[in-house]
């Protein structure tokens, strides 16, 4: 199984942020015909104000109930149908009556919804550069691990900041997860010292595949202040080898999920057997 995880410079114009997305997956199926396309972290609507968010955010239709949904949805479950192949669709916002939600859907090969993930762990930060962030200010946190089965691999959800807090992935481990994706838009100061660290880390710890498509480049924040994303995406193996890279700029990265190789390394270490805490 191939997973392409694509990497864009997002900004608050949903249209165009839907055209390239539309761009990149069409390049990367032509190209790397990957089994699975894997998008960033809110890359409908990526800075503006709280306005801005709202606006761009979508009501989703019932998990399972296979309705119609907005224009990101359809967007995505096309792609999915079209081609035959998975779609994560990285993060949305969802819209729940006044509330938001920093929402993952993924879809099969038929257009159907079969995970959604709402993001557990909110960036309420202040960074090197002394910039806050406090995403809960727009958005509510979820509470729920959610898999899903991918040509009989279980995939496991998790949204950027998350990958800070290692008993989520070893909760997903737990829950049979062979590969984790883990859309993001970290920032250009904490992702130069620990984006990939961590994602090393976490492949390590839970003996899976970590993809990570990220955002990269410069948006513009509520105030009309400048804020820049890390991007370099990349797909790391369970033994926490960086297998399939971008590096700046919009592109996409593809590698081959083995499951003989998690396997092996399962084997050979059986770290979830020997745990004694946690």
């Amino acid at each position: 199984m191939r997973v392409s995880v694509l990497q864009m410079n997002a900004g608050h114009d949903k249209a165009e942020n839907i055209a390239q997305a539309a761009r990149l997956a069409s390049g990367a199926l032509a190209q790397d015909r990957p089994g699975i396309v894997a998008l960033p972290e809110m890359w409908t609507c990526l800075g503006g104000d709280r306005a801005a968010k709202f606006a761009a955010a979508e009501e989703l239709p019932p998990h399972g109930a296979n309705a119609p949904g907005g224009p990101a949805y359809e967007f995505l479950r096309g792609i999915a149908r079209d081609n035959g192949i998975f779609v994560h669709g990285g993060s949305i916002g969802e819209r729940s009556g006044e509330r938001l939600f920093n929402t993952t859907v993924m879809f099969d090969p038929l257009g159907r919804e079969i995970a959604r993930y709402r993001k557990i762990h909110l960036f309420d930060i202040v960074a090197p550069d002394g910039t806050g962030y406090r995403e809960s200010a727009t958005f509510g946190g979820g509470g729920e691990v959610v898999t899903c089965t991918v040509d009989g691999t279980t995939v496991g959800c998790a949204i950027c900041y998350d990958v800070r807090f290692p008993e989520l992935f070893l909760a997903l481990r737990r829950a049979g997860a062979e590969l984790i994706i883990v859309p993001a838009a970290f920032t250009l100061q904490t992702g130069k010292d620990h984006w990939e660290v961590l994602l090393r880390a976490r492949a390590i710890e839970t003996q899976c595949w970590v993809a990570a498509p990220a955002t990269w480049g410069r948006h513009t924040d509520g105030g009309g202040g400048a804020r820049f994303t890390y991007g370099h995406s990349l797909v790391c193996d369970p033994w926490g080898q960086v297998v399939a890279r971008t590096s700046d700029g919009v592109g996409w990265a593809t590698a081959r999920v083995d499951p003989a190789l998690t396997a092996r390394v399962r084997r050979d270490m059986p770290v979830l057997d020997h745990r004694r805490l946690a």
